[in-house]
């Protein structure tokens, strides 16, 4: 029987975050800056949930509607909230669980719901190890 494969395993770790009152500006050059393609949105506090604001966002609601990206702010068009994974989670739990919602990609974190990183369809697809060809 094999072994079951946890989100930990498949995430890509640490995130990279924005607050929710910069701008749209400020997101591109960020993950231009980091080489990603999603950022987290900080919790203005404990009792809040985290947000997440990726490319396809960006596309839809800024440049596609014509808006200058230096005038919208990340509160405008983010998701919040967004499906959170524990890091202990078997990774075919966390496909059917993306697949369910239409999602690509989720916040994986730790048992006090602290951010650990990101994970995606395509890692899960990809890095998965009985999914993975032969070498």
């Amino acid at each position: 029987m094999a072994v079951p494969v946890r989100v930990a395993e498949i995430m890509s770790p640490g995130i990279k975050t924005i607050g929710r009152t910069a701008t749209v500006a400020d997101a591109i050059e960020r993950m231009r800056e980091a080489g990603v393609s999603s950022l987290v949105v900080e919790r203005r506090d404990e009792d809040d949930e985290y947000g997440l604001v990726v490319v396809t966002d960006i596309a839809r609601e800024v440049i596609a509607k014509d808006r200058p990206p230096e005038r919208v702010n990340i509160y405008e068009i983010m998701s919040k909230p967004v499906i959170t994974l524990p890091a202990d989670m078997q990774v075919k739990y966390a496909v059917r669980l993306l697949v369910q919602f239409k999602l690509s990609r989720a916040l994986v974190v730790d048992a006090a719901r602290q951010p650990l990183g990101i994970v995606t369809l395509r890692d899960m697809v990809l890095r998965h190890p009985h999914i993975a060809p032969e070498r």
